[in-house]
């Protein structure tokens, strides 16, 4: 991933529309870099979730270009790189995989990261996701336990009590005040420029495999509700 920090560093620093046309090329050899090892990442996924085989580069990755229309930052490209490997693709609404990297230092999505779940999932599936941990909330944290490394995020964004329709002392009160569902583990340039990146980033994925598939299994049911 040498093209991919590189290009990602120099770009935080040169964000604008002219430096970014002068080293196109540069951009063109890092995002194919990238796009390697998201189709090896598929690939090594596909092992031990098969819900994810068959997916392309294109159902998985992000342009770099921001849509600026209705934000006051009016920086035209975005200083991370990422994938995101879940049955369907990207937009599909299910848990997946999401391999992330970005030249920005320490701090919550700040930095090369790693995480696996559920982000801002659409409201009949959150409820879904609750209910799931309602039904099964110690298999839950076993699968938590079970994916070394990761931890539960989005604590700041919880709820302050627990949502509606449960009872305010159940058992897993804590996990139901999430609004999202993913496990995340930061990781370093050094861990991106070793050899078989795709094969030990997939390892460590696996680990969260069990907590993917409960998740979905939620989000299966609230898509066949509909």
């Amino acid at each position: 991933m040498k093209k991919v920090i590189e290009f990602l560093s120099l770009l935080r620093e040169n964000n604008n529309r002219e430096w970014f046309h002068a080293n196109k090329s540069m951009y063109k050899s890092a995002e194919k870099e990238f796009n390697e090892l998201t189709e090896q990442l598929i690939e090594e996924i596909a092992k031990f979730d098969p819900s994810v085989g068959g997916l392309t580069v294109k159902d998985c990755t992000y342009r770099i270009y921001r849509d600026i229309r209705f934000s006051p930052n009016k920086l035209p490209y975005k200083t991370h790189i990422g994938a995101y490997i879940a049955p369907k693709g990207k937009n599909s609404g299910y848990a997946g995989y999401y391999f992330h990297i970005e030249q920005s230092g320490g701090g919550f999505l700040e930095g090369n990261l790693m995480t696996s779940g559920l982000y801002m999932p659409e409201p009949k599936v959150l409820k879904s996701v609750r209910e799931e941990i309602d039904y099964n909330g110690e298999l839950f944290e076993e699968n938590i336990r079970k994916a070394t490394g990761f931890v539960l995020e989005d604590e700041a964004a919880k709820l302050k009590r627990v949502p509606k329709g449960f009872p305010l002392d159940h058992k897993y009160a804590d996990l139901l005040k999430h609004k999202d569902y993913f496990l995340s583990k930061s990781v370093s340039n050094d861990f991106l420029l070793k050899p078989d990146l795709a094969k030990r980033a997939a390892a460590e994925f696996s680990k969260t495999v069990d907590f993917v598939k409960q998740i979905n299994r939620a989000v299966e049911f609230a898509f066949e509700e509909e």
